[in-house]
């Protein structure tokens, strides 16, 4: 089962991760424009590739090929069904480098909320600063820590059927760590919008949501149905994930008060 939860992670990672081109807002010529644009090309281009990928998939292996793909790498396995070894050579060459740039990109730009964090003082004034480069150096400090406590720990998991204690795949289990929180974020996020929309009517809004309010809506049936089927098929993982979200609760209220002091 945690194989499935593992199996739905993949892809909603690479959808959920659309917001990360905001966190660098402030930094964006015209945002409410551009950021729009990039949003927009951005997920719809990842949509189309993942469609086409899952349609060769389709057209390469059986359901039974894909359901015992070694470790989840489905591309691999279709890779080696098509080409043999060296086919499945270079797909394992194609996702290093495409995990590269992914790194690239979620590092630069989530370091931007640990500094966003710092200069609202919701975190160590130190991480909302930046060195003689203008980067913020401190802030991707803090981050490197925060990555290192939760891939340096081993997941266990325990077979059911032969009491056997096995150690899990750990990016699938950080996959499953996070998507949960992520879809979490997600519907308060939209949420947020229809309720500023009836605080705050005359602000300034420079894209209009099509299909407003059932789009919203949709959005948030969706994610909760998501969260609650991750929640079934890898209760273990994706609750440790809701877990470690749940404790930013207290810890905002008391450094809120500590900040007020």
């Amino acid at each position: 089962m945690e194989q499935c939860g593992g199996g739905w992670s993949a892809p909603l990672f690479a959808q959920t991760a659309w917001t990360n081109v905001t966190f660098l807002g402030s930094e964006v010529r015209d945002p409410g424009r551009n950021l729009v644009r990039a949003l927009l090309l951005g997920s719809g281009v990842v949509v189309i590739l993942y469609v086409l990928a899952n349609l060769s998939y389709l057209a390469l292996l059986s359901f039974s090929e894909i359901q015992q793909a070694p470790q989840d790498r489905v591309a691999v396995a279709a890779m080696k069904a098509a080409f043999g070894n060296p086919g499945a050579l270079c797909m394992a060459a194609a996702i290093m480098i495409s995990t590269f740039g992914c790194n690239n990109g979620l590092i630069l730009a989530g370091a931007r909320v640990y500094f966003a964090m710092a200069r609202d003082r919701l975190f160590f004034a130190k991480i909302g600063t930046t060195n003689r480069y203008h980067v913020p150096a401190m802030a991707l400090v803090a981050q490197g820590i925060w990555t290192a406590l939760l891939t340096l720990p081993r997941t266990m998991a325990t077979s059911a059927a032969t009491h056997k204690v096995s150690y899990g795949n750990v990016y699938t289990q950080l996959l499953e760590y996070i998507v949960s929180g992520d879809l979490i974020f997600y519907m308060l996020m939209v949420a947020a919008v229809i309720v500023l929309r009836r605080k705050a009517p005359t602000a300034e809004r420079p894209y209009r949501m099509w299909g407003y309010p059932i789009v919203p809506i949709l959005s948030m049936l969706l994610a909760a149905l998501l969260i609650v089927d991750l929640a079934s098929l890898a209760p273990t993982t994706s609750g440790i994930g809701i877990l470690i979200v749940l404790t930013g609760v207290p810890i905002y209220f008391l450094w809120r008060k500590r900040s007020a002091i």
